[in-house]
């Protein structure tokens, strides 16, 4: 059995901010495209989203590092075509 614990205010603030980025960002709109593309749903891609912001998060604030779009969304790397 697994136990699951959420914080649930931060959840529900958390799947807003990713909802609001896909309009706004372009790259997050990406992300959430490969993540559905993969087989994630909705709301998966949303968290996954949301997970990605919160580590790039994390990553400035103990870093001391500000935020740059190239580090918190790579290009995707696709092997070249034989």
């Amino acid at each position: 059995m697994q136990r699951k614990v959420e914080n649930q205010p931060l959840a529900a603030v958390g799947h807003i901010w990713a909802f609001a980025a896909l309009t706004a960002s372009p790259h997050a709109r990406a992300h959430y495209d490969r993540s559905q593309a993969v087989g994630d749903g909705h709301v998966a891609a949303l968290r996954n989203l949301y997970n990605r912001f919160l580590s790039q998060l994390h990553h400035c604030l103990t870093t001391g590092e500000t935020y740059r779009l190239e580090r918190a969304f790579p290009v995707p790397q696709h092997p070249a075509a034989a």
